[in-house]
């Protein structure tokens, strides 16, 4: 494997001002993508560029680059990212060619017809709902042997009803703001991913947490005011999200690569599993596809079967 320096080189001012920029401001105002696709996207073209300029093709031109320089690219990407990143860089590169190729500033794209490697389709993972209840329990168990205090322990229960109860993304729940929830309805009204609206169920019990955490833990309750905060009441970052999950994870003895979208693959497969209408499902996840959406009846299927095998006798 190829040993790159540990602090790439910046890239060149004219090509980010050029080129980079401008694709940048397109998907951040006019596709209105989150600032986490925008940053992939970003690194995406920054670890290209510099893979052009360490094989002497920088000055080529990006219309003139054929499938055999591409081909190499996907080769050497595969020793340096897994199946998904790769995948995941060369989505944003097309997206960056297709949007200079409607400007006119490229002929062709140089990615179309390259093949990429075979997707692995693993099933998702996720809490049985013994374990989601263990793992939920968590905060006030700490909070009843006085390891933590009243403010992190709702805060913390919070964060994790929300994700489970209302099967948000992480992002999503960072960025929910009070005007979004209909507390009469116990309904949340996110942004999810490509600027589509959707309406998410919130669930008894994380309303009845929401309800508890607003009178007697909330400073701010506008309508802007963010609903998950942390001590200074400031939005919580994402990263302190995946952080107080590992230490309830660890806490409940449970798989410490479980993460918060995993926390949305145990909501969506506890809904089929309970008979829930895969299209249902579909849109409490807000997912466009209904493929997208079918994988969690491969997780439903082989849970129905699991049980079969251990409880006929005939199995």
């Amino acid at each position: 494997m190829e040993t790159l320096p540990k602090t790439p080189e910046p890239l060149p001012t004219k090509i980010i001002e050029e080129w980079l920029a401008p694709f940048l401001e397109h998907l951040e105002k006019e596709r209105r993508y989150s600032r986490y696709t925008v940053r992939n996207y970003r690194q995406a073209f920054e670890d290209f560029w510099r893979w052009l300029a360490r094989n002497g093709l920088a000055d080529r031109g990006l219309d003139r680059l054929g499938v055999r320089e591409m081909r190499d690219f996907i080769i050497e990407g595969q020793r340096r990212f897994s199946r998904r990143t790769l995948h995941n860089h060369v989505s944003g590169l097309r997206a960056f060619c297709r949007f200079w190729q409607r400007r006119g500033r490229l002929k062709r794209n140089p990615l179309t017809g390259v093949p990429l490697p075979r997707l692995d389709k693993p099933l998702p993972k996720f809490l049985t709902e013994k374990q989601m209840t263990a793992l939920l329990t968590g905060p006030l168990r700490l909070l009843e042997n006085r390891s933590l205090d009243a403010f992190t322990a709702w805060r913390d229960r919070l964060v994790m009803e929300l994700l489970y109860g209302g099967g948000l993304r992480v992002s999503e729940l960072v960025g929910l703001d009070y005007g979004q929830i209909d507390f009469e309805r116990g309904v949340a009204r996110v942004m999810g991913k490509g600027s589509k609206e959707r309406l998410c169920p919130l669930g008894r019990v994380a309303m009845a947490v929401l309800v508890k955490w607003r009178g007697e833990y909330a400073r701010d309750k506008t309508p802007e005011s963010p609903v998950v905060v942390n001590r200074r009441y400031e939005r919580l970052p994402v990263r302190q999200v995946q952080l107080l999950l590992k230490r309830y994870l660890a806490l409940a003895g449970l798989p410490l690569d479980m993460t918060p979208h995993k926390l949305r693959h145990s909501y969506a497969t506890h809904l089929l599993n309970a008979g829930a209408d895969l299209r249902l499902v579909q849109e409490l996840l807000g997912h466009v596809n209904l493929t997208t959406t079918q994988i969690y009846t491969h997780v439903s299927v082989a849970h129905l079967k699991k049980i079969y095998e251990q409880a006929h006798p005939r199995a």
